[in-house]
């Protein structure tokens, strides 16, 4: 599945791949060089990640049921790992410095499947 994500007017991300199996969500983005043709990755659920085994940055968004943003983390380094966000219960994955600075906490993006 893809999925966009925007906020209002702003398309925060045009094609997102979705993790969402056991399988997908433990292997996330690692090992990874880039994210090929999506701008990210949406994990589901889960409430707390770590960029092992990555080659670059991330940001990460933790959004609750209601895809409001919990917490936003930003240019987050490899061989790190988040805390627990009891609160959330999914994540969006993107390059590190390329969510927009607008996003914040509290806001409420919208998530569409597009195939």
């Amino acid at each position: 599945m893809i999925v966009r994500i925007d906020k209002g007017e702003l398309s925060i991300a045009k094609k997102v791949r979705v993790a969402d199996t056991f399988l997908g969500r433990a292997i996330g983005l690692m090992f990874s060089d880039s994210l090929g043709e999506y701008d990210g990755l949406l994990i589901q659920p889960t409430n707390a990640i770590h960029t092992f085994f990555m080659k670059y940055n991330l940001d990460i968004i933790f959004l609750n049921r209601n895809n409001e943003v919990v917490s936003v983390v930003r240019e987050m380094k490899p061989w790190r790992h988040t805390k627990l966000y009891f609160r959330a219960i999914k994540v969006i994955e993107m390059k590190g410095g390329t969510f927009p600075e607008s996003v914040k906490v509290g806001d409420k993006l919208n998530i569409e499947c597009i195939n």
